[in-house]
């Protein structure tokens, strides 16, 4: 590795809401999604090159077969760095957790290039909308606790803001006061990152 290499800042890569599914010619609103996701995977490398990290946040299978997960891990291959995955309101959390480990991408907590990534499960099974169990809120402010001197970004799926969508409104976060909370009192939380509402959206806070 070159000097110029180690001093460059660390590259994250967000992949959100593939959508794969084990029919290899499976599309989603005319869209094949193997596809799809082979297109983002060229145009990253073409213009960005290998990221260091890659954050997986959630509706990584339609379907939620084995099969699509697999896919999905398979086609990271392209990458030569690690990745963590999460859920999303379309996962099978028991199946994407059995082949995230197979693909050694099931840690929650990552701490690499002065960072750490929290990665919180916002799935409520059967429902299009999200919410974080109590026992995700306390690991969140117990990871937090545990390195208040780490820069943080933490990753769920669903959005905890208002993103000017009446519809989207509903399927959001249910219960994001008391994420706000809790991040409200670590001042290390610097990125908030989630998928779900397939357009791009940035604002500070």
């Amino acid at each position: 590795m070159t000097t110029k290499e180690k001093n460059r800042p660390l590259r994250v890569l967000q992949l959100t809401d593939p959508h794969l599914m084990a029919r290899a010619d499976g599309d989603l609103l005319g869209v094949r999604t193997r596809e799809s996701l082979q297109a983002v995977i060229a145009e990253v490398l073409k213009v960005h090159g290998q990221p260091d990290l890659i954050l997986a946040t959630g509706d990584l299978a339609q379907d939620g077969s084995v099969e699509a997960y697999r896919v999905f891990g398979e086609s990271l291959k392209s990458f030569s760095c690690p990745s963590v995955w999460i859920a999303g309101n379309h996962d099978h959390i028991d199946n994407l957790l059995q082949v995230s480990r197979e693909y050694n991408a099931s840690d929650r907590h990552v701490i690499q290039g002065g960072w750490q990534f929290v990665m919180l499960d916002s799935s409520v099974p059967g429902k299009v909308f999200g919410a974080l169990a109590e026992s995700e809120l306390a690991f969140l402010s117990e990871t937090l606790e545990q390195h208040p001197d780490i820069p943080a970004v933490i990753a769920l799926h669903h959005h905890p803001v208002d993103i000017g969508s009446d519809w989207m409104e509903k399927i959001g976060l249910t219960n994001r006061d008391a994420f706000w909370q809790v991040l409200d009192r670590f001042p290390q939380v610097r990125i908030v990152l989630w998928g779900h509402i397939h357009q791009e959206h940035e604002r500070e806070r």
